[in-house]
């Protein structure tokens, strides 16, 4: 039967949900895709090839079953597909919205390598999880027996999030506290509602409060909260606060008004979309409406910001990329989506300074790829007498970001990071040199992908289970 069902990826092509035009979908913030219908997810299912060696599988950093849940969408039995998927997986419905799966699962499946065209997992992913919302079958978390050890979680972002679900399970008391006002870190605040509409995070949010998992927000350990307090009201201690120091520009003219970091900018849009007072917004600091946009760098970020920036109505949007497309960052699912909606992409190109107290264009150098660095990529060398001003009214910093310096600013001397600012933590448990005390996310591996830092959050949490259980069997002895 199950035979039958599957590899029909030859008499099936490959076919993604529908998009809205882009004429349309740049007026609103609602995502851009729509769901599929239950007869074209098991169509589109049913192409998978059931691969004795699922690349598609071990390039997933959660390693989904995704072969197991795709012939089981195919076959019809979308519950069982469910709890497949969520079983490695504890955000199955955000991974399939934001996941670069071109450069992950899709990008690794083999009826692509065979010219079929890859199956469309991330879509299916995202449906099986969205019926399992409206069918009721996401269970509330409900441990069954209630633990006395207590755990404290700093950053309500993918990674602690993910650890808090996991603790909570096995019944740990789990406290999350956030410096913002709701919980979700990025996926609230950072990523734009066209790909990540925020009720989606915000039924998470409520499983976990429904849970049992207590939110401290509006909490700046460091000023409201000592570290040292919140280590000593806990049995154990997470870090997974992100990395949210953006990396700067060093050229003439960068501190101008009117160039502004692209968490900022991307976060007054967010909150705009929430319905709250955005001062900045309305002051049109923080809005791109009726402006010449130029938007610098060219990984996922620099996509948000330019893709909002259409949305708000910006006169012209520009990405500045000191790379060629190819080298590009960035999901190129991602790119294509922009240059739909009206992006011009400026390839080969770096900022060199900026005029105008109150910025009114952005020198730019052109480029040449070199030689490759060590990494593989081809360096950007400078093309000599080709500068240019492009206008511009903003200018938004999409350069990257970098750790915050969380021993000083938590009053933490002893806490070891690396050269880079990251917390120093063991691979694979999150445990740092502090007793107790574990890390998670991109504050250890640095800027990285909303799926990498579940899966860490999800392994530091099994470690913290570990270390508190053996506390534990050494009080009772």
């Amino acid at each position: 039967m199950a035979g039958q069902k599957m590899l029909k990826f030859v008499t099936v092509g490959r076919d993604m949900p529908e998009k809205r035009v882009p004429d349309l979908r740049s007026q609103d913030f609602d995502e851009i895709y729509a769901e599929y219908a239950r007869d074209k997810a098991e169509e589109q299912a049913s192409r998978c090839s059931q691969c004795g060696v699922p690349y598609c599988q071990s390039h997933c950093p959660l390693h989904n079953n995704i072969p197991d849940w795709l012939r089981l969408t195919a076959e019809g039995r979308l519950e069982e597909a469910y709890e497949v998927s969520q079983a490695t997986n504890t955000f199955p419905e955000i991974c399939g919205r934001i996941c670069p799966q071109d450069r992950l699962c899709e990008g690794n499946c083999v009826i692509e390598q065979s010219g079929h065209g890859t199956v469309t997992i991330g879509a299916v992913e995202k449906y099986i999880t969205d019926t399992a919302f409206d069918q009721g079958w996401v269970k509330p978390i409900r441990p069954a027996i209630e633990r006395t050890e207590s755990v404290a979680i700093i950053g309500a972002g993918p990674g602690g999030l993910a650890a808090a679900d996991r603790l909570r399970r096995a019944g740990v008391q789990v406290t999350v506290y956030d410096r913002y006002d709701r919980g979700g870190g990025l996926l609230t605040y950072g990523i734009p509602g066209f790909k990540l509409e925020k009720d989606i995070v915000m039924q998470r949010m409520a499983q976990l409060e429904d849970g049992g998992v207590e939110f401290v927000l509006n909490c700046n350990v460091g000023e409201d909260l000592s570290f040292d307090a919140i280590r000593g009201k806990h049995d154990a201690v997470l870090i997974a606060t992100g990395v949210y120091k953006t990396r700067d520009l060093q050229a003439p003219g960068s501190g101008a008004e009117g160039i502004v970091r692209a968490i900022d900018y991307l976060t007054a849009s967010n909150r705009k979309s929430f319905g709250d007072v955005v001062e900045e917004f309305e002051s049109g600091e923080l809005n791109a409406a009726g402006k010449k946009v130029v938007v610098i760098g060219g990984g996922d970020t620099a996509m948000d910001c330019v893709r909002t920036a259409i949305r708000q109505g910006a006169e012209s949007v520009k990405c500045l990329y000191r790379r060629d497309k190819a080298n590009m960052p960035g999901s190129q699912r991602e790119v294509q989506n922009a240059e739909e909606e009206g992006v011009e992409f400026v390839w080969l190109a770096a900022p060199k300074g900026f005029t105008g107290d109150a910025v009114e264009g952005v020198m730019v150098q052109k480029m040449r790829l070199g030689a490759p660095d060590v990494s593989g990529r081809q360096m950007p060398e400078l093309i000599e007498g080709s500068d240019y001003v492009e206008g511009s009214d903003l200018v938004i910093k999409a350069l990257g970001f970098e750790p915050e310096d969380l021993p000083t600013l938590w009053g933490a001397p002893d806490l070891e990071v690396t050269r880079w600012g990251t917390i120093k933590a063991d691979f694979g448990t999150g445990k740092t040199n502090l007793e107790g005390v574990y890390a998670a996310g991109d504050i250890v591996r640095g800027a990285s992908l909303v799926v990498w830092a579940i899966r860490d959050g999800r392994e530091a949490a099994d470690a913290i289970l570990d270390y508190i259980s053996q506390a534990a069997s050494v009080a009772a002895e």
